[in-house]
């Protein structure tokens, strides 16, 4: 018997549902990957991403010939090339993971039609996260909107144990290779160093380490940018290099074997992470259209200023702004493709609140950038930050970049490390708007806005829109 197992955000050999059926269940796997056709600009990604991709999957290859088998790559339409496959081998079924985004799941139902169709099986299994949407429901059988409640509920659930690493796969040799994506495919270059190194074998060491040295100091931590004290597993979560049922489980044997009530809290707010993670998963799943507008009704006609009008969004994109936690952030996106989650926050909010631009501008900037970038999650922190979203901040809740940074880097550290112009400068003068709406110093350039007139003027904004 010969089968498919079909590779998308799952490019592991250790805890993959689909594969371990696929390897228990037949004689003969057929490991398949096929890479997309679009070229240029992309929405969803950009060219790091597609490079963390490119060897994801490098990694993938070598560790499936390890075991005795071959990953086949095709480009191109992803059902129409399986389809082919299936012919030329003769497959009997197709295993797949479920994919959390509305374009996968639509993907799947094409291809289960296909299968139904031919005749064969279509195996599809839960992966990519610890509940599914359908799952984690209200009493009355409703998607949660809000997210401590689903939080609450989601901790109750039973969580599924990972199955075993697949260590042997045969694979049918008659069928061509073809070649490891590059970013050249997409007629994207990139020739810097990635921030984390790709594949299986890199994340199974930053798990280690997370679970080691970073997730038990998590709490009193995660909030200072410049401690990098996060798991920075949200790249291997996002591709599959690890599994979150394994990321979860490990967490918390750690959790149980301390003695530290204040370790066990910490390893606590880290899983929570998951959850929040599962939560706008679901919404999007429940609410697909928030990809496309507000999640609340009540916000969606809301006035927003044209993004290309002047330069304000593009000196917010370069880390020009005259802020600089919101340079700092926007900096450490640019070169590394990733910025720290409260970071995150700040500079959404900063967008949104003071320059009055529409999240959806700053959600595709961060997808094209973030080597962890989610869908799902980016959408939710987006339009949390917004104030539109599901579980979002109220919007007269509005962050103050001056006093952010004295909370969370009073020293300075973590923005004179992305914003070296400022080395000199007292950390002092981070902390609230220079005088006169001067630059803070002569290699910096002088705040874009002045905060207090931008929150007056969101809170007009918003409160004319309510009555309106």
């Amino acid at each position: 018997m010969t089968v498919i197992h079909w590779f998308r955000r799952d490019l592991r050999l250790s805890d993959n549902q689909a594969l371990w059926h696929a390897t228990s269940d037949a004689e003969k796997v057929l490991p398949v990957y096929v890479s997309s056709e679009w070229e240029g600009d992309h929405h969803w990604t950009g060219p790091g991403r597609q490079a963390f991709l490119c060897g994801c999957l490098e990694s993938l290859s070598k560790n499936i010939e390890h075991a005795g088998g071959r990953l086949i790559f095709r480009r191109g339409n992803a059902i129409e090339e399986i389809k082919s496959l299936v012919d030329e081998v003769e497959a009997e079924a197709v295993y797949c993971n479920r994919d959390p985004d509305p374009h996968g799941r639509e993907m799947e139902k094409k291809l289960k039609q296909f299968c139904r169709e031919k005749g064969i099986g279509f195996h599809d299994f839960q992966d990519v996260v610890l509940h599914e949407p359908d799952e984690v429901l209200t009493g009355s059988g409703n998607a949660y909107k809000v997210y401590t409640p689903y939080s609450n509920k989601w901790f109750d659930q039973e969580k599924p144990e990972p199955v075993n690493t697949v260590r042997t796969i045969h694979t049918p040799t008659t069928v061509r290779k073809g070649s490891v994506p590059n970013v050249g495919d997409w007629k994207l270059t990139f020739d810097d160093e990635l921030l984390y190194e790709p594949g299986e074998k890199a994340a199974r060491r930053r798990l280690k380490t997370a679970v080691e040295d970073i997730i038990g100091e998590y709490e009193e931590r995660r909030n200072d940018p410049a401690a990098d004290a996060t798991s920075h597993l949200g790249a291997d979560l996002r591709y599959g290099t690890l599994s979150p049922r394994e990321v979860f489980h490990r967490a918390e044997e750690a959790r149980r074997a301390s003695r530290s009530e204040s370790t066990r809290k910490s390893i606590h707010t880290f899983q929570k992470q998951l959850a929040w993670r599962e939560f706008f998963m679901a919404v999007l799943h429940h609410y697909p259209e928030v990809l496309e507008t507000d999640f609340n009704p009540d916000w969606r006609g809301l006035k927003w200023d044209d993004p290309g009008k002047g330069d304000r969004f593009e000196r917010w994109q370069e880390g020009r702004t005259g802020f600089p936690i919101v340079d700092a952030g926007m900096r450490q996106l640019k070169e590394t493709g990733y910025m720290h989650n409260r970071v995150r926050m700040i500079t959404a909010m900063f967008l949104t609140k003071d320059l009055h631009i529409y999240w959806r501008h700053g959600e595709g900037h961060f997808m094209r950038h973030l080597l962890d970038g989610e869908i799902a999650n980016n959408n939710g922190g987006w339009q949390w930050s917004a104030g539109t979203g599901a579980d979002a901040a109220p919007y007269f809740r509005i962050q103050n970049p001056w006093t952010q940074t004295e909370r969370w880097d009073p020293e300075g550290e973590y923005i004179k490390k992305w914003v070296p112009e400022l080395d000199s400068v007292d950390p002092k003068r981070f902390r609230k708007p220079p005088e006169d709406g001067k630059a803070l110093n002569e290699d910096y350039v002088k705040p874009l806005v002045d905060h207090s007139e931008e929150r007056e003027e969101t809170l007009a904004r918003f409160k004319k829109h309510k009555e309106g």
